[in-house]
């Protein structure tokens, strides 16, 4: 596709169009594979630690003599600290350089681990595990960013999904490799082990890093981050004990949350360097899609808990045996996660989504009903789909939300999207369990069998996982037709933009565009369109529907490149000429002449809306290195916009000022 023409790719990643990694501070010493390797390394050290020590809960209360209500405190602090320096990182990361603030929060794991590692006593470990919390909450949205700044437009969704896949496969294989190590050793063996694999996060950090990130050392506001601090730890805290705990009290700490959570978004408004820039969230898909990777972040912290729970608790299963029954589904995840990448790079959200979210809903059911007579060879088989539904949806989901973002924003989307993802891991491991636990209760106490029991609370519980993925399902289709639509407006301008563009009394689209535009019907042959092409003295022109709405853009490079596919004489447009007596040729370009418009134009478009400032305009067309766009009025198409209109008339306002 010629670089004059109006498409985008079909992965709806030009977000990342202007910066790259290959030019900010040296980065492009480092082949960004090599940094996307560290990065998901982080990711999946970050995820692996949510569960890896809970797994020696048991051997813990043992040893340091304490019951389950405390040593329970192990998740649930290390939940609350993650969750609280998740929105401080959007802060750091624009604040300090990449890799000293990399390694800095790897050193944290590694300080923790050491701390609980040596700790004689509950008390020792708890301080060790809160230390671990903190890096934790740092390292993916870290991560996330990092991967966004080296990521190639057209890869994006290949590395998101990378990144996907190891923050599947991180939970997932924390019990299996915890239930291996407590086979031949004690729980502070755990905790040694992993301050071995952070000290290699660290070292990789140190020596492939770059500072990539654009530093813009915004003002740390102490009262924002008090206000978040209180709200996540309120609600995180009121949704993991309700079912656990005093309900008044997880109550109480939620409405505290709640409060704090409401005086944090309204102190945000009036800041003029917030903590956390809010305005991702008033952008309808990035919302949906944080939404979207939380429902199916739940099934993964949900099935992973409760499955081997139930094996173990009522089938009796070995606790190695339950945990390699969810191996294959991990090893399927690690493969599926880069090809749902490969595949929405290739064709956006609209197919993958759906899909992943219609495993979930099907098999999280079937598991749910079968997991009380199948095998345990069936029942990883059943389970396979479960886990790689998420997979499915987890990076492209990611890379559709963060690609609607002007790229100013991205840390603020990704330290938004890392926030979700503690929540649905608080709600995924507390209140489905605490579901789980009170179904099961209910029926022993209404003279059940306590395996009958709990084989009605498994069947309830897989049934919920199924309604959240059918309600992921629903906002995928939503998606969907998102992606489908063929105007992307550029009206995501920031509101300094915004003010810029009044302050230069700058014309809305409608003020300069070219109205007497040529455009093809569907229906059109690519012959006829190199006639217009000629006739006009154009390069390119929309392709339209008989409702005069855009479905597609076709350029003189697109048909040259389809001349070319197909017929192998053709060098250059002078074959017209020289190849004008050869009968094969002539008889291939007839045929490919003949082909319908539409077998060879890009259907993807990005267009602009007729009221658009100029400023936000021009930001998309510059993004995108795009010499014109389509204008729409709703859907209809009313003119197009060149990127010389814009220049022109700058240039004439430019020299105004200078002449007044």
């Amino acid at each position: 596709m010629a670089a004059d023409t109006a498409t985008r790719p079909s992965s709806e990643t030009g977000a990342w169009d202007a910066p790259s990694a290959n030019v900010a501070g040296g980065a492009g010493s480092r082949k960004p594979a090599a940094i996307l390797a560290v990065a998901a390394f982080a990711a999946f050290l970050a995820t692996f630690n949510e569960t890896f020590l809970n797994v020696g809960f048991a051997p813990i209360m043992a040893d340091l003599a304490v019951d389950v209500s405390t040593v329970q405190w192990l998740a649930t602090a290390y939940m609350l600290g993650a969750a609280v320096m998740v929105p401080v990182s959007a802060f750091a990361y624009r604040s300090f350089p990449t890799r000293p603030l990399f390694c800095a929060t790897a050193a944290l794991l590694v300080v923790g681990s050491i701390i609980g590692g040596a700790a004689p006593n509950f008390a020792v470990l708890l301080v060790g595990r809160i230390v671990q919390a903190l890096g934790t909450g740092m390292l993916i949205p870290i991560g996330m960013n990092i991967t966004l700044e080296i990521a190639p437009r057209e890869k994006l969704g290949t590395y998101m999904g990378i990144m996907g896949a190891m923050t599947t496969l991180g939970p997932s294989s924390s019990v299996i490799l915890a239930g291996l190590i407590l086979a031949v050793a004690d729980w502070h063996m755990l905790l040694w082990v992993f301050a071995a694999l952070s000290a290699l996060c660290l070292l990789s950090g140190a020596v492939i890093l770059r500072d990539i990130a654009h530093l813009t050392h915004p003002r740390l506001d102490a009262a924002s981050v008090a206000l978040i601090g209180i709200a996540l730890i309120g609600i995180l805290y009121g949704v993991s004990t309700v079912f656990s705990g005093s309900v008044p009290v997880a109550c109480v700490a939620a409405v505290v949350g709640i409060v704090a959570l409401v005086l944090f978004v309204r102190r945000q408004g009036t800041l003029a360097e917030p903590l956390i820039d809010l305005r991702p969230l008033s952008i309808p898909p990035f919302t949906v899609g944080v939404i979207v990777n939380m429902l199916s972040l739940l099934t993964i912290f949900a099935m992973n808990i409760i499955v081997p729970t139930f094996m173990q608790s009522v089938l009796g299963t070995e606790p190695l045996v339950a945990s390699l029954t969810l191996f294959p589904a991990i090893l399927c995840s690690c493969a599926v996660s880069p090809l749902a990448g490969r595949i929405y790079d290739k064709q956006g959200p609209g197919v993958i989504l759906p899909a992943g979210f219609a495993c979930i809903a099907v098999f999280s059911i079937l598991t749910g009903a079968f997991i009380a007579t199948a095998s345990p060879v069936v029942l990883a088989v059943i389970y396979i789909p479960v886990i790689c539904g998420s997979a499915l949806v987890i990076g492209p989901v990611q890379s559709f939300a963060l690609s609607k973002l002007p790229f100013e924003l991205n840390p603020h989307g990704v330290t938004i999207m890392s926030t979700g993802f503690q929540i649905a891991g608080c709600i995924g491991s507390s209140v489905f369990t605490g579901v789980y636990a009170a179904v099961s209760a209910g029926a022993v106490a209404g003279g059940a069998a306590f395996g009958d029991a709990c084989a009605q609370a498994m069947l309830v519980t897989g049934i919920l996982v199924g309604v959240v993925g059918l309600i992921g399902l629903a906002l995928a289709f939503w998606i969907r037709s998102v992606a489908r639509k063929p105007a992307i407006a550029a009206t995501a301008a920031t509101p300094e933009a915004a003010g810029a563009a009044a302050a230069l009394e700058e014309p809305t689209v409608a003020g300069i565009m070219k109205t007497d535009v040529y455009t093809l019907p569907e229906t059109a042959l690519v012959g006829e369109a190199l006639e217009l092409f000629c006739a006009k003295g154009i390069s390119g022109a929309p392709v339209v529907d008989d409702k005069g709405r855009v479905t597609g853009f076709i350029s003189d490079g697109d048909v040259m490149a389809a001349v070319a596919d197909q017929v192998p004489a053709f060098k250059s447009a002078w074959s017209f000429i020289v190849e004008r007596e050869n009968a094969d040729f002539d008889r291939t370009m007839r045929e490919t002449m003949a082909a319908p418009v539409g077998s060879i134009a890009t259907r993807n478009v990005i267009c602009v809306n007729v009221n658009d400032d100029m400023g936000a305009v021009a930001r998309v067309l510059a993004e995108h290195r795009l010499k014109k766009a389509p204008v729409l009025d709703g859907e209809r198409m009313v003119g197009i916009i060149n990127r010389s209109n814009i220049t022109g008339y700058a240039v004439r306002h430019y020299l105004n000022e200078e002449r007044a």
